[in-house]
């Protein structure tokens, strides 16, 4: 399997500051609220955001219960611009280390976001892992762009 075939790359524009959208990928709660894509409810177990730090979290389907946790580590933090960090699933099935990088460009109308996951599992089929993340974008589209006073 070539790299590529294991890669998902995605860019999004969104309606908001950078610092906001930077602040929903580091801070438990933001992550619960908009990471789990549809059906999913999440936990984190832990989160130390700082380069060198870790996290643990897991998604739990809410139709079967079953559940899947992963975790990684921070590699780079520029904030309101850059996010790089690994993330493996704990399951054996489905070995490796993903690499992520998040890169946040401020633009007229709000935040140029393009995501890129490397080394997926070869369970993971490629499309699957792209329209969990579609669902995951359109629901961090939510929680960051409201103005609220």
């Amino acid at each position: 399997m070539s790299s590529s075939s294991s890669t998902v790359r995605l860019h999004r524009v969104l309606r908001a500051p950078a610092s906001r959208v930077y602040r929903a990928f580091l801070e438990p709660a933001a992550m619960c609220k908009w990471l789990p894509p549809h059906g999913f409810v999440c936990r984190v177990e832990s989160m130390d955001a700082r380069v060198g730090g870790g996290y643990a979290a897991s998604f739990t389907s809410f139709g079967t219960g079953q559940t899947h946790s992963f975790g990684g580590t921070y590699v780079e933090l520029t904030p309101h611009e850059l996010i790089r960090y690994t993330d493996k699933f704990d399951d054996p099935s489905m070995p490796g280390e993903m690499a992520v990088t998040v890169t946040l460009r401020p633009v007229s109308c709000g935040t140029e976001i393009t995501i890129v996951q490397e080394n997926l599992p070869a369970r993971i089929p490629v499309e699957m892992c792209y329209l969990g993340w579609q669902e995951s974008l359109e629901q961090l589209a939510r929680l960051v762009e409201p103005e609220i006073p």
